[in-house]
Order: structure tokens, then C-alpha cells, then sequence
């Protein structure tokens, strides 16, 4: 996503971190910050992790500046810097577009991190995104959108706060959905070897009833 934005003008950042990524785009001229609301012209964080020329340029630079991370991912204040564009990434997303980011089933794998802070203070930014971008199929070749998460799974951003789920085939806008129109969304985005697949699962689930409390 930033190699993608080095023609871009006038970014801002107001990030839980960042890295090399970064750096490149302060010294391409993207990121200047100038449009920002809150701490305009400056490169806003809770930490930063990255090479030696990251260290290097932040050192001793008072364009740079670090905040406790209990207000730099304040919803709140997040939301006072218009069209904010929060990204953050998935484990799995299931069809309803609940969002495992900290766990595979029962193994934590991460802790949750600033994501439920930057999804929802972007949603209330003016002009905001929050978008969870992730491929449609993990390391192992397994589908990333599912029908149902994985034993054990935890829900980092649930289906309430959820926008936009985007992979390499495309946007599923999920925000005010039923869930049939977010199954159905999310479906389109999924690998095409998968959908045929998804989409039974889905059906089944949906047209399963349960016994009348007579039957035996």
C-alpha cells in the first residue's frame, strides 16, 4: 500500500506506528502532513520500529513526534483529522464480517493492538475509511474469508463496527449490510476457487432450522 501512494500529495500520518515504509514516502514528498487537524506538519506516533536510517532521521527531527499510545489511538482524537484512512489487517473474516486479527482458533498470535481505535476513529473522522485489506488466502492456501471463524477465535472488530473488507479482487462495502448482502460481498472478494464452496456453506447455515420443541 505505500510503495503504491509515492505520487500522492499532502499525507499525513497519525499512526499507532510505522516503519521504513514511511520514511520513504516523508522523503518523496507524499507524506508533509500540512493537512492535518490535529499536530499539522508533524509525523504523529506511539513508537516506531525500523532500520538504522529510520532512527537516523528521526533523531534530533522535531517533525517527528511520539504521544502516549493512550492519545494517539483515542478514537476521539483520531476522528478530529478529516478523511482518515485507517488499514489494518485479518487473520479471518467471516461472512457476516466479524474480524480475527490476534488468533488462530485458541493460539494467540498477536495481541489486539490499536485496531478497534483506528476502525472506529476513522468511521468517525469527516470523510474517514477504516478498512481491513488482507489476501483471500493464507500461507497454508486456505481461504481467509470464512463462514464461520475458527474455534476459539477472537473478535477483534466485530460485524458492528466493520466498513470496508478489501482483497485482491476487490472492495466489500459492509457498512449498514444484512447479512445476507455481507455474505454475498464478501463471497465476490473471496478467491474464485473458493466461492462455490463459500457460498453452500452460507445456504446451509441459513436454511438450517432448528427441531420444534415437540420432536423428539
Amino acid at each position: 500500500v505505500l510503495a503504491a501512494l509515492q505520487n500522492h500529495r499532502h499525507l499525513g500520518v497519525h499512526s499507532e506506528m510505522w516503519s521504513d515504509g514511511v520514511l520513504k514516502l516523508i522523503q518523496s514528498g507524499a507524506i508533509d502532513n500540512s493537512q492535518k487537524v490535529v499536530h499539522a506538519g508533524k509525523t504523529v506516533s506511539g513508537f516506531i520500529f525500523g532500520s538504522r536510517a529510520v532512527y537516523d532521521f528521526i533523531d534530533d527531527n522535531p517533525s517527528v513526534i511520539q504521544l502516549g499510545v493512550d492519545y494517539v489511538n483515542n478514537p476521539s482524537i483520531i476522528a478530529r483529522n478529516p478523511k482518515t484512512v485507517a488499514i489494518n489487517s485479518a487473520v479471518e473474516v467471516d461472512l457476516t464480517g466479524q474480524v480475527c486479527a490476534d488468533s488462530i482458533g485458541h493460539e494467540v498470535i498477536s495481541g489486539v493492538g490499536g485496531q478497534m481505535d483506528f476502525i472506529r476513529g476513522a468511521a468517525l473522522s469527516s470523510g474517514g475509511k477504516p478498512i481491513i485489506a488482507m489476501l483471500s488466502r493464507g500461507k497454508c492456501n486456505e481461504s481467509k474469508i470464512v463462514v464461520e471463524l475458527k474455534p476459539g477465535a477472537g473478535v477483534v472488530t466485530t460485524r458492528a463496527h466493520i466498513h470496508y473488507v478489501v482483497t485482491e479482487y476487490g472492495i466489500a462495502d459492509l457498512a449498514g449490510k444484512t447479512l445476507g448482502e455481507r455474505a454475498r460481498s464478501l463471497i465476490e472478494i473471496a478467491h474464485p476457487e473458493d466461492r462455490e464452496r463459500l457460498t453452500k456453506k452460507w445456504h446451509n447455515i441459513r436454511n438450517h432450522r432448528l427441531p420444534s420443541s415437540s420432536a423428539k
